[in-house]
């Protein structure tokens, strides 16, 4: 029996949309604005004593929907702490040489824990991270997808439109909901909880001769990641000031 026409285009639309792609869970989705939004980076180590009450304040941007979309946080535990009695296993010597980089970009010579970076400035971390930067036009579209994060693997998707600027792009894979029992050091018998914490970053990414950067890749997860509790961020960033042009965040998507 023939089908009828109304339902061989319903079934050729439908095919056609699959194969696209275009059905993917909204909630896997996002895309930038046309504002700036705010990178806040947190250079922070669990040696440090006076660093704790930075990674609540960090923390915090879980629970304020008013800063959603528009405050990224990211928290890079340095390593330079870790001779001082205690090694906090989220340190990387990498996060420490970003510190350092970043702070020479800005013809800085602040290099401290806990540091808060507000698009690639020192910011002292008081009031609310959106005075006086938002409003800001955007130096780029920025457009991330995340696949159901897995037992081993992290799927990535979008791209990036530079808009004509001379910018690189950074991919960050951060947790949520750590704990540590501190033992020796500045912080010892103190449990310390952290989230936004970097475990991957990856870049910088160059562009194409377009200006464009694709995102797509699959990133592999250490046994211990709790895949529901992570996500990821895409930035761009000015090289040779340090100036974030554009963040956007995704976190996990449901399996």
């Amino acid at each position: 029996m023939s089908m009828p026409p109304f339902a061989r285009l319903l079934a050729s639309c439908l095919c056609a949309l699959f194969s696209a792609g275009v059905l993917a869970a909204p909630s896997c989705v996002a895309q930038s604005g046309p504002q700036r939004a705010v990178l806040l980076e947190l250079y922070t180590s669990e040696g440090c004593s006076s660093c704790p009450p930075a990674d609540r304040r960090l923390s915090q941007f879980k629970s304020q929907a008013e800063y959603a979309g528009r405050v990224v946080p990211l928290a890079f535990h340095v390593d330079y702490w870790d001779r001082l009695g205690w090694v906090d296993r989220f340190a990387s010597p990498a996060h420490t040489r970003r510190q350092y980089a970043m702070a020479s970009a800005a013809n800085s010579r602040l290099v401290y824990t806990p540091q808060f970076l507000r698009n690639g400035q020192d910011w002292r971390g008081g009031g609310n991270p959106l005075d006086g930067v938002e409003g800001k036009t955007a130096g780029a579209s920025i457009a991330l997808t995340l696949g159901a994060s897995g037992a081993t693997s992290l799927a990535v998707g979008g791209k990036v439109d530079l808009d004509g600027s001379n910018a690189e792009v950074y991919l960050a894979l951060y947790e949520n909901n750590l704990e540590s029992q501190v033992r020796d050091g500045e912080n010892a018998g103190k449990a310390l909880r952290h989230d936004y914490v970097v475990r991957r970053l990856i870049g910088p990414l160059a562009p194409d001769p377009a200006g464009r950067v694709i995102l797509d890749r699959e990133i592999k997860l250490a046994a211990d990641w709790k895949p529901a509790d992570l996500g990821v961020v895409a930035f761009v960033q000015n090289p040779a000031s340090g100036e974030i042009l554009q963040a956007l965040q995704r976190h996990a998507c449901a399996s």
